[in-house]
């Protein structure tokens, strides 16, 4: 062995079993319940690399980590493209890609602009909560698509804006991507409104879960487990609120009230749950369909 490369090794091992023994001395910290350190023998071989002033070693590897992204979440800009760049490379809204509305094509491929690099955090979730987790800005990619969102019709209903071909179909390969190097898991694909129900609606009704899903991308209840849940109750039969409180909550949606009572917030995210899942109906009633749902994306995922 390399003298150098000795010398370093050894070093690194009368480190480690100091650092063992000082934890030893600390009230409270027992060394016998600390994990042993990996054996190390003189022909181990060593893995250094010089890192700027230093060498680093990577011989060893903590079990104790893992995918640093877990999410990818969808938007709509609510402006069109020019906007819609203005105000993803100012200094207060970011995100990681932009899809175009009507994106180019070079050599079959499209071509989707990278405003941050994945490995930097995106301001683009805001306050917002999935799963447990909370402030996911630094640990999901933000996905925006050029979209105008909505317009408030005169009789309170919004008018929405479909997502053109061209757009979904770019996506769809965009998404297969971050999804395969991140290993992400379905049911962490979603919308900013999943993520923040209690104030964003994007990426609204028409935004295609269920065709993506079919293509591998994201989650989608099974339709014989659904009609399982049913039970044969009518598909707007009136659910215990609790039930579906329950339900949403363990699914994901962690900042549902678990009261029994059809408020405000419940019917937010309910309402969410619903433009993600049965866009036909997103009123934020708790009933019998929304709850058999959540129940049969429950079995499927979250077991």
């Amino acid at each position: 062995m390399d003298t150098k490369k000795h010398y370093l090794s050894r070093v690194y091992l009368y480190k480690t079993l100091a650092l063992s023994s000082s934890l030893a001395a600390l009230p409270g910290c027992s060394y016998n319940s600390l994990p042993k350190p990996p054996a190390v023998t003189d022909n181990r071989p060593v893995l250094e690399q010089v890192a700027g002033n230093y060498f680093l070693n990577t011989s060893f590897t903590a079990q104790g980590q893992d995918e640093r992204i877990r999410f990818v979440i969808m938007h709509y800009t609510a402006l069109n493209e020019a906007e819609s760049l203005a105000m993803l490379t100012g200094p207060q809204v970011s995100t990681h890609y932009l899809v175009p509305e009507r994106p180019q094509w070079r050599s079959g491929m499209p071509v989707i602009m990278q405003l941050v690099p994945e490995s930097k955090r995106a301001w683009h979730a805001g306050v917002s909560s999935w799963a447990g987790w909370s402030a996911l800005n630094a640990s999901s990619v933000g996905v925006e698509m050029v979209n105008r969102g909505y317009t408030e019709l005169p009789s309170g209903l919004r008018q929405w804006y479909p997502y053109t071909p061209q757009q979904i179909k770019a996506v769809s390969i965009l998404l297969k991507d971050v999804i395969a190097r991140n290993q992400i898991q379905p049911y962490n694909v979603l919308g900013h409104s999943d993520v923040a129900p209690l104030r964003k609606s994007d990426p609204g009704p028409l935004f295609p879960w269920e065709q993506l899903a079919g293509m591998g991308i994201g989650a989608w209840p099974d339709p014989q487990t659904v009609e399982k849940h049913l039970a044969g109750r009518a598909p707007k039969q009136a659910a215990v609120v609790l039930e579906v409180q329950k339900s949403l909550k363990r699914y994901g949606y962690d900042q549902i009230p678990q009261t029994g009572e059809l408020d405000e917030d419940t019917r937010k995210t309910i309402s969410a749950f619903q433009m993600h899942f049965r866009p036909a109906d997103y009123s934020g009633n708790a009933d019998a369909q929304t709850e058999a749902i959540a129940k049969a994306l429950l079995e499927k995922y979250r077991q």
